[in-house]
C-alpha cells in the first residue's frame, strides 16, 4: 500500500507539473510566436492609442457611424465582462416591447425599406462585431446624410468591407463594424 501511495503522489505531482505548468506555457508560447495578433485579442491601435478589438463589438451611437447589432451584455450593453443574451423568450413582454420600439425607430429612420433581422435583434453574446450587408445597406442613407457623402460612394466602401462566407460555404457574408467605421473616418472625416 505504501508503494501505491508513493506512486499516486508522484503521478499527481508529475501530471500537475506537466499539464498545469509545462503544457500551458508551451501552448501560450506557440500562440504568441505563430498567431501573435489573434492570441492577444486582435487589438486595433492608431497613433499609439488602443481603439478596440476586431472580435468584440463596441457602441457607435452617432448618426455619422454604422451601428453594430444591439447588445444585451451588461446593464448598458457591450460589456465584455458580462456578455450573454437576455434569454427572453419570444412571448416575453419585455422583449416584444423592445423589438416594437426598435422597429418603430428603424421605420422612422428609413421608411418603406425592409428592416434586416440583425438590425433589431441582439446576438447570443451581445458582443458580435459583425453586421450583415443588408444591415449596413439599411444604414447607408443615415450615414451618408450625416457625413454629406454620396450614397454610391458609401455603398462602395461597404462593399469593400464585405467579407464572404468562410471557405466559400461556412457562415454568412458579414461586415466588421469597427473596421468599417475606422475606414469611414479615414476617407470621409467628420465635419469636412
Amino acid at each position: 500500500m505504501k508503494k501505491n501511495l508513493i506512486t499516486a503522489i508522484l503521478m499527481t505531482v508529475a501530471t500537475t507539473l506537466l499539464l498545469g505548468i509545462v503544457y500551458p506555457l508551451v501552448v501560450t508560447a506557440a500562440a504568441q510566436l505563430l498567431f501573435h495578433d489573434k492570441a492577444n485579442g486582435q487589438l486595433i491601435t492608431r497613433d499609439g492609442h488602443l481603439i478596440g478589438s476586431r472580435i468584440l463589438a463596441q457602441p457607435f451611437t452617432g448618426a455619422e457611424y454604422f451601428h453594430p447589432r444591439a447588445s444585451a451584455a451588461g446593464t448598458n450593453g457591450y460589456d465584455a465582462a458580462n456578455s450573454g443574451g437576455t434569454n427572453l423568450g419570444p412571448t416575453n413582454q419585455k422583449l416584444m416591447d423592445r423589438v416594437q420600439q426598435d422597429v418603430a425607430a428603424a421605420q422612422k429612420e428609413n421608411p418603406g425599406h425592409p428592416i434586416p433581422a440583425d438590425y433589431i435583434t441582439t446576438s447570443a453574446s451581445g458582443l458580435d462585431p459583425d453586421i450583415s450587408p443588408a444591415n449596413a445597406l439599411f444604414q447607408l442613407p443615415r450615414v451618408a446624410a450625416a457625413r454629406n457623402i454620396p450614397v454610391g460612394a458609401l455603398d462602395a466602401l461597404v462593399q469593400q468591407h464585405t467579407q464572404g462566407r468562410q471557405f466559400g460555404l461556412l457562415g454568412e457574408p458579414r461586415i466588421n463594424v469597427l473596421e468599417l467605421n475606422l475606414d469611414l473616418d479615414a476617407r470621409y472625416p467628420k465635419g469636412r
